[in-house]
């Protein structure tokens, strides 16, 4: 019997050219399917991450099972706009002003990386939500707890630029936030998503109650086999009702794991000391 999380089994690399990537829409559809049980029965609304995986021709597709995308810049921004429909949210560690002005007219959520980019901007972000009155302003906090095992990728390591330490609020006005957002996770499961919900709570548990929404992030692995989604809906579940506030998602590879190869080809061989 084939393996159902490899449909690549049996592939016959020479039927396509080279080099290309070939995709499965009935794996990704699987998938979506996942994440879309997961939006329905935790009430969270689960955002495809572009830079993970963003094959347009496969948005029709994606946007059937999705509440939207997260972005991390302008074109990603504008791809889930134009391409995906559904809400766009974006988060940069910084913003240009020309950028950002775009952003403002196309974005759902905007996240910022510190209180000096969010302060720097309000005139700017003050008009643009008079013009749009569903747009929303979030922080990126950093709960200083890491998940990750290799610390270049680590947002939470020392000195990790990303995100705002609990020491930085204080003193600053909240006033036009409405949520956080979190990152620690890669290609991980249900328990160090737990781990990291205890250091969020433990540090940020005041600021939580003032916010309508909540980020997870991304790096969830939740279309893995093994993966305990009931873990992570009953999860979601508890703390959006601990705290009364909507709760997103940002899967990357969960919408894709599983779903293509890149099919290429050796064009020569050559010897260097060895076989090259």
């Amino acid at each position: 019997m084939t393996d159902c999380s490899n449909p690549f089994e049996n592939f016959d690399a020479s039927r396509v050219p080279s080099p290309c990537f070939v995709v499965d829409e009935v794996a990704v559809e699987r998938n979506l399917k996942i994440l879309n049980r997961v939006q329905e029965q935790s009430g969270a609304k689960v955002l495809a991450a572009l830079k993970a995986f963003s094959m347009w021709s496969l948005s029709p597709l994606v946007s059937k099972y999705l509440s939207g995308t997260c972005a991390s810049g302008l074109y990603e921004a504008r791809l889930g706009r134009e391409e995906y429909g559904g809400e766009v949210h974006v988060f940069s560690a910084a913003y240009t002003e020309s950028d950002l002005r775009e952003i403002l007219e196309i974005a759902n959520h905007v996240v910022f990386n510190s209180f000096s980019q969010w302060q720097r901007f309000q005139p700017l972000l003050k008009a643009a939500k008079s013009a749009r009155t569903q747009l929303q302003y979030g922080l990126r906090i950093n709960p200083q707890h890491s998940e990750g095992d290799v610390a270049i990728y680590d947002p939470c390591a020392p000195c990790s630029r990303l995100g705002i330490l609990l020491s930085q609020f204080e003193g600053q006005s909240l006033e036009g936030i409405t949520g956080l957002h979190f990152h620690t996770l890669c290609e991980q499961d249900v328990e160090p998503l737990k781990r990291t919900l205890a250091a969020v709570e433990a540090q940020f548990g005041d600021v939580l109650h003032q916010m309508e929404w909540v980020n997870f992030g991304g790096g969830h692995h939740i279309t893995r086999p093994d993966y305990q989604v009931d873990e992570l809906i009953d999860l979601v579940k508890v703390f959006s009702q601990k705290y009364n506030v909507q709760v997103f998602l940002e899967p990357g590879e969960a919408v894709a794991i599983h779903t293509g190869v890149l099919v290429s080809e050796v064009l020569d061989l050559t010897w260097n000391d060895m076989n090259l």
